[in-house]
């Protein structure tokens, strides 16, 4: 009879154990951002993007106070939760960084075709990145809430939908694929259901976040590029409508979710 007992205990202590190991996993990547969030390298980034956005520049010698993020011109406060958003003198549902490049084009009088085909973290493409952190730090805490009264930006929240679910590449992935489903992993790294609000500072209210791995800045843009490389998707081009269309789908899930950014990955 005591064997069995012994046994039982047994059986229980090592369920109990892998139960907490699992949990200590979890709670160890928790501990890890953390602790790297205590010296977020995106503050750097966030006092570049404010001395370009005071900064007289380009040909026409402008700052870009007066650009209009969809609050009016010159104001940054909540205009990053409540982007992406159909802007009427583009005739476009725009989101943050492509805003950013029509105002560095039609105030400062810089080529925004040339920033549109510049590589990620060169050039003026680097200091929109800057500056779209910057801007989104100045609405950490405030909630997402992406408007839905013009048509164009129903239209893109359905499109985005459909891209989001949309299988294809050598390996017939989706977004939804990882981002489709409650509890779903990849070895440690948990992945957030992207389908409803996940919660504050996850997923669509993490972004814009330095990258540890390779020591870069990464906008939204950037992201949604990584996440199409790993289903083996063709690059988007920078501020094309589908990019524009998947994040305004994940802003319009992520509703009332407190933004965190910038924040810091792995």
């Amino acid at each position: 009879m005591r064997s069995k007992q012994w046994l039982a205990a047994f059986v229980l202590a090592g369920v109990a154990a892998g139960a907490a190991a699992q949990k200590s996993a979890s709670q160890a990547i928790d501990e890890y951002r953390a602790m790297l969030a205590d010296g977020n390298p995106a503050e750097l980034f966030e006092a570049k993007g404010e001395d370009l956005w005071k900064k007289k520049r380009g040909p026409k010698n402008a700052s870009l106070e007066a650009c209009d993020l969809g609050k009016g011109p010159g104001v940054v406060k909540g205009a990053f939760v409540e982007l992406p958003r159909y802007f009427a003198d583009t005739g476009q549902v725009q989101d943050l960084e492509t805003r950013l490049v029509t105002c560095m084009e039609r105030l400062q009088g810089l080529d925004g075709a040339e920033i549109r085909k510049t590589a990620f973290g060169k050039g003026e493409m680097a200091n929109v990145t800057a500056l779209a952190t910057w801007i989104a730090a100045e609405s950490k805490g405030l909630a997402f809430d992406l408007p839905q009264a013009h048509p164009m930006e129903r239209s893109f929240y359905e499109a985005g939908k459909r891209l989001f679910f949309l299988r294809g590449g050598t390996h017939d992935f989706s977004c939804a694929s990882c981002h489709g489903e409650d509890g779903k992993r990849i070895r440690l790294q948990d992945l957030p259901n992207l389908t409803k609000n996940p919660g504050d500072g996850i997923g669509f209210a993490a972004w814009p976040a330095y990258r540890v791995s390779n020591g870069q800045m990464w906008g939204m843009q950037l992201r949604l590029n990584d996440c199409l490389r790993q289903q083996r998707f063709p690059y988007p081009e920078f501020g094309s409508d589908a990019l524009a269309a998947i994040s305004t789908y994940l802003g319009v899930n992520a509703k009332g979710a407190k933004s965190a950014a910038p924040t810091i990955k792995r």
